[in-house]
């Protein structure tokens, strides 16, 4: 089978398996780059397949030797189907551990049930030693089902406020278009909080405390973003802000309860504005990181996934450089919120139209890191290749 590159709209829907061993060889070969760093030792990481979630876990295992356990919900080849991007890359990232002698666990499924809790649980009693020094919530899913009453959940990408019509960028035809977001029912925005919110955390936590298996001075951070002001009207007065205010709000009720328990400590930490497979279908956004990506390039301060996780870790949760908020959140998206680089990405805003997008904003990188998230746009892979699937079949997390 030939892999080629399938895309609509802002979802890719293929994915190549060698290209997923290149991305994350390359996260890899940055991390070993750098420094080594004092960190955890035994690491939980809840959504470690792709983006924020990969990047923590590479930077955890390669620059500090942390062995990790990785959560998520992938699917492997079936059929004709392929697999999953995610599934790909934790298949490189387990390979590359363990060629190294660095001990990694996968437990592909849903995160936010008890079974799986109660699995990674007992994993960590019997086989990683009975305690752990740090958790990264990095999950992004639209869906949850309630582990109390059983009820699915839906997330909604809408506003809160008022209906909003903005630019953004389609992939698929290489356009910049107008989008629209409607304003979300009372419903839309509870089903989101319950989804994108602080609950599973929460649920996560207790679940692991109860079970004594949390270190001394253990840690948990949880992923999230803020953004400018041209984003405001998705993340920060969207149903996804209201999800996040209850993220964050979790994140002090954690913080005061890991304190008593274990001396520990929860942070919500806001991101820099990146493309990912989340990122990547919200509306505005993609002409806004393309946008950054330009003034952040030419300032010579941008960074991508690996970049940013890795002095995250070693900076703020580990280090003496930890940059935070009046309101306790963690601030690696400190360069992107400078005043100077959004004053030049608001002037840019202004002048950029669908005729000259790709010359006025970095299209041209936002497209090729969004293509590689799915495996694609590395220019030492084959892909005229015919891929063996058979074979692939044979390979598991």
């Amino acid at each position: 089978m030939v892999i080629k590159p399938r895309l609509k709209g802002g979802l890719a829907l293929t994915n190549h398996p060698i290209g997923a061993k290149e991305f994350v060889k390359r996260q890899i070969d940055y991390i070993k780059s750098q420094d080594k760093y004092t960190g955890p030792k035994k690491v939980l990481i809840i959504g470690s397949s792709s983006g924020y979630g990969l990047s923590t876990r590479i930077s955890l295992a390669f620059g500090t030797g942390a062995e990790t356990i990785g959560v998520a919900f992938e699917k492997g080849v079936e059929g004709k189907r392929i697999g999953s991007a995610g599934w790909w890359n934790t298949i490189a990232f387990t390979e590359a551990a363990k060629k190294e002698g660095i001990p990694a666990k996968n437990f592909i499924g849903d995160a936010f049930s008890n079974e799986m809790k109660d699995e990674v649980i007992k994993y960590i009693k019997e086989e990683f030693g009975g305690k752990i020094d740090l958790v990264i919530y990095s999950l992004a899913s639209g869906v949850r089902t309630d582990p109390k009453d059983g009820k699915t959940y839906r997330s909604a990408l809408k506003s809160t406020k008022e209906e909003i019509t903005g630019p953004t960028i389609n992939f698929e035809k290489e356009t910049m278009e107008e989008t629209t977001m409607e304003i979300a029912t009372p419903e839309e925005i509870k089903s989101t909080v319950k989804v994108m919110g602080g609950e599973d955390w929460k649920l996560w936590i207790e679940a692991l405390s109860n079970a004594n298996v949390l270190a001394d001075g253990f840690k948990t951070v949880a992923y999230s973003y803020l953004g400018p002001k041209v984003t405001y009207g998705i993340y920060k007065d969207g149903t996804i802000g209201a999800a996040k205010r209850d993220l964050e709000h979790t994140a002090d009720i954690l913080n005061d309860y890991l304190k008593e328990k274990v001396n520990g400590e929860a942070y919500v930490s806001l991101s820099k504005a990146l493309m990912t497979r989340a990122s990547a279908v919200i509306p505005i956004f993609p002409l806004y990181a393309a946008l950054l990506y330009k003034v952040m390039k030419e300032k010579g301060i941008h960074e991508g996934t690996i970049q940013q996780k890795h002095r995250l870790l070693k900076d703020m949760v580990y280090g003496n450089n930890r940059v935070i908020d009046d309101e306790r959140r963690l601030r690696p998206d400190n360069l992107e919120m400078r005043e100077d680089v959004q004053a030049e990405v608001e002037a840019l805003w202004d002048k950029v139209t669908p005729e000259n997008f790709k010359e006025v904003s970095d299209y041209k990188g936002a497209r090729e890191e969004f293509m590689q998230l799915n495996g694609f746009d590395f220019d030492n892979v084959d892909y005229d290749a015919d891929i063996d699937i058979e074979e692939l079949a044979k390979l598991h997390p």
